[in-house]
């Protein structure tokens, strides 16, 4: 399967049980949702699906890859879509992002369709997000815009289930590998409904509570059942890891990347690139404490060579200084004769 160009048409990973549905959820339900999906997300893995033409009152959760735009849905929007921030406390920013005036092409008359996006900015993790679909005031649709925003039929999606976060991060899971263990799907019954998702209001036949307080408390009460069961489960995959090593040692048929975490390959590589920087870098920034200082560059002199050589330049200097003087002394003769000579004579005398 092209992958790259089924997660251009909206492929992404969504969690695999159904949330139920809401007419409308507010920022409490939102935040209660996501801190509780942090913690499912650690031991559920997420499937590969695409969200295409969700009805009003859908809830859908995706772990939203950073390499990857929000995956299409379906719907075309005519308004821009409005992003803003709120404090949900405890340090915590909930990111809200809105669109409205959205509709199905070929579908809807008018455009009422509205979605919010939801995701903690900080204080979570912000790579999963809550995506809710609502209805809002109607709008008439523009003829120009009135067109799929996809090919259709959808791709068809062959890739395992992956988990997303926790200590099984990267692991791919396969269908129909068998029981519990690595690389397995744990069964639906094992994974949380979406009543321990806090989401269990608003499925037919249920109608959301009107006080927030109640909500709340019925969603803490979920909380604590899916720790005890988190808790029970943890305890038993402990039990069964020896067993379930040993058949993975005898399977050496898969290959290494579906076996290896990301996190668990990525350390490796961690410690290995260092451990070659450490070997490069080690004796330019600490050194051998104990090596020998080389010698002065100007050992390979003797004092006494030195000492005989300047002697006899010395010598040589003045040598030349003594005969330099004896070639000045008779040129110095001539002239005082030649100077005495003319001064005993005057000019009358020599006419005379």
């Amino acid at each position: 399967m092209a992958q790259h160009a089924a997660q251009a048409e909206g492929l992404c990973l969504r969690y695999p049980d159904a949330l139920g549905q809401h007419p409308q959820i507010t920022q409490e339900s939102a935040l209660q949702m996501l801190l509780r999906a942090t913690q499912l997300a650690q031991h559920t893995p997420f499937t590969w699906s695409y969200i295409d033409k969700p009805m009003e009152g859908q809830i859908f959760l995706i772990f939203q890859m950073p390499q990857l735009p929000f995956p299409i849905d379906g719907l075309v929007y005519q308004d821009r879509e409005q992003r803003y921030t709120i404090s949900a406390g405890g340090g915590r920013e909930m990111e809200v992002s809105e669109v409205k005036f959205g509709f199905i092409p070929g579908v809807d008359t008018t455009a009422f369709r509205v979605r919010r996006r939801f995701r903690l900015s900080k204080g979570g993790h912000p790579q999963l997000v809550l995506i809710h679909y609502s209805r809002g005031q109607p709008a008439p649709i523009m003829p120009s815009l009135n067109q799929p925003v996809r090919n259709y039929p959808l791709r068809p999606v062959n890739e395992p289930a992956v988990y997303v976060m926790g200590e099984k991060q990267g692991q791919k899971v396969f269908p129909g590998a068998g029981g519990p263990g690595p690389g397995r799907a744990p069964p639906p019954g094992d994974r949380a409904s979406a009543t321990e998702m806090g989401m269990g209001y608003g499925m037919p036949g249920m109608s959301m509570p009107g006080n927030p307080q109640a909500l709340l408390a019925h969603q803490n009460n979920n909380m604590e059942a899916l720790e005890k069961r988190a808790l029970r489960d943890r305890s038993a995959s402990m039990g069964q890891r020896p067993a379930a090593n040993a058949r993975a040692e005898d399977d050496d048929s898969a290959d290494e990347s579906e076996t290896i975490s990301t996190r668990t390959l990525a350390l490796t590589r961690y410690r290995r690139n260092h451990e070659y920087m450490n070997e490069v870098f080690m004796y330019a920034a600490f050194g051998n404490k104990n090596v020998v200082s080389p010698p002065p560059p100007y050992s390979i002199f003797k004092k006494e060579d030195l000492e005989a050589s300047v002697a006899k330049l010395t010598a040589e200097i003045e040598g030349l200084k003594a005969r330099a003087a004896a070639r000045k002394q008779p040129s110095s003769a001539v002239d005082d004769l030649v100077d005495v000579s003319m001064e005993g004579h005057s000019l009358t005398d020599v006419i005379a």
